[in-house]
């Protein structure tokens, strides 16, 4: 019996460890909000929301009317959405309603960027990140939300103009216009593949070109065939081609491959000396996986 007990403690553990990952994210992005200086945040809204839709994203965002009082508060328009979607999305997709809805809160040298988001069906968090550090922000929390689900593209103009506003930093028009590049990039490419497999190829690609001052057609294609091999995935030549574009914008951008692995630790914790350690993580959790199963399989027959 007690070795049954044992056993099971075991397996519950495991079970608790996986399960419980993403809501000690999510405390610690709450806090983060909380425990600002209100100097520190900016708060901006969809300016078509309704009463009721603003009451749900501020619920989503952990904010009060009482916080705002303390807070920089600012909105996005459908114009500011159109302006900075336009070269990328179809009118439909952008829509006529500004909806999405952003709390950015500036943080200390070496906190690096961590995106949480709510409601938001077209973006990941991992998508915002990578766009963020392409636009040249560093060290902030970021929540991206939407009264219902919504694609989210326009909050990371939100995003941005915010944390120009809070630090001071003007955004130059280039790195604004090459991040939103990136982040529809991206979310297409995530409609036909697993969106961590996008991001960390993006993630991979950016970091070998910022690093390797690739700026030419033919060394972005071949940074591009390695991510993709290391990550075990395939590409269309329209997939390679609108990457390499991309990449070709980023290369002129200032950006710095230190300050790029510190303002996203999570992504480039999983990129091991410009490689993939993917498959390392997935082991380790199919093994936790396949002890539970092993678990109940002994125990029922």
């Amino acid at each position: 019996m007690r070795k049954l007990y044992k056993r099971l403690t075991a397996a519950v553990l495991a079970a608790t460890m996986i399960f419980t990952l993403p809501a000690a994210g999510i405390t610690a992005k709450a806090d983060a909000v909380a425990d600002a200086n209100p100097d520190d945040v900016y708060v901006s809204f969809g300016a078509d929301l309704s009463g009721d839709e603003k009451s749900t994203v501020m619920g989503l965002l952990g904010i009060t009317e009482d916080d705002l009082d303390g807070f920089t508060v600012g909105e996005i328009t459908n114009d500011d959405e159109k302006k900075y979607l336009g070269d990328y999305l179809d009118s439909s997709v952008i829509g006529s309603r500004a909806l999405s809805s952003v709390i950015v809160v500036v943080g200390e040298d070496g906190d690096g960027i961590d995106v949480q988001t709510k409601n938001i069906s077209y973006c990941t968090s991992g998508m915002y990140t990578n766009a963020l550090i392409t636009a040249g922000i560093e060290n902030a929390d970021v929540i991206v939300a939407g009264p219902f689900e919504i694609t989210g593209t326009a909050a990371l103009v939100g995003a941005m103009k915010a944390y120009a506003e809070l630090t001071g930093e003007k955004i130059s028009a280039e790195s604004m216009d090459t991040a939103v590049n990136e982040l529809v990039v991206t979310s297409r490419m995530a409609e036909d593949m697993n969106s961590e497999d996008v991001e960390q190829l993006i993630a991979f690609v950016k970091a070998k070109v910022v690093e390797g001052g690739l700026d030419d057609e033919e060394a972005i294609s071949e940074a591009i065939d390695e991510g993709a091999s290391q990550l075990g995935i395939s590409i269309t030549d329209e997939e390679k081609q609108t990457i390499i574009s991309l990449m070709k914008k980023i290369s002129n951008l200032d950006l710095d491959i230190d300050s790029m692995k510190k303002q996203a630790k999570d992504l480039f914790n999983k990129l091991e000396d410009m490689g993939i350690d993917k498959e390392q993580a997935k082991n380790f959790f199919q093994k936790i996986i396949d002890a539970i199963q092993k678990f109940f399989n002994d125990l029922f027959n």
